[in-house]
């Protein structure tokens, strides 16, 4: 029986995923990676800084992007990466996080598709952008 490796979805196709960070999000993801950069972690430390507050881990919104690109059927895929991934603005603790993930190309050949991802706060700025290759498995 041959599998399907075409999406359902056609290119545009957009997802939104949205979350509230807090704070027991970045002591986890902390622990989960072990990074305990004060960055994360010391109000003081931080208090002193340009941004006058903990700031949570880039990388969390990269986690927040693959939850929304989880949420884009495109058949038996996986992630191969992310690529230009860029942190734009720091995220709070309370910031809500929209992370939109859109279909933007598919190369049937090397069987892969493309999507830009953005992660952007309740107040509209952009805070995190990549783009996301997967690759159907089938």
């Amino acid at each position: 029986m041959q599998q399907e490796t075409k999406p359902a979805v056609e290119i545009g196709s957009r997802i939104v995923f949205t979350k509230t960070i807090s704070e027991s999000d970045v002591y986890l993801y902390a622990g989960i990676t072990g990074d305990f950069s004060p960055n994360h972690i010391d109000e003081v430390y931080m208090s002193a800084g340009r941004y006058g507050r903990r700031i949570a881990h880039g990388t969390l919104m990269m986690g927040l992007m693959s939850a929304a690109s989880a949420r884009l059927y495109l058949g038996r895929t996986v992630s191969l990466g992310y690529d230009r991934i860029r942190f734009t603005a720091p995220v709070f603790f309370g910031d809500t996080i929209a992370t939109s993930y859109t279909l933007v190309r598919i190369d049937e050949e090397k069987r892969r598709a493309y999507a830009d991802v953005e992660c952007v706060n309740q107040d509209g700025a952009v805070v995190a952008v990549a783009t996301n290759v997967r690759a159907w498995v089938d």
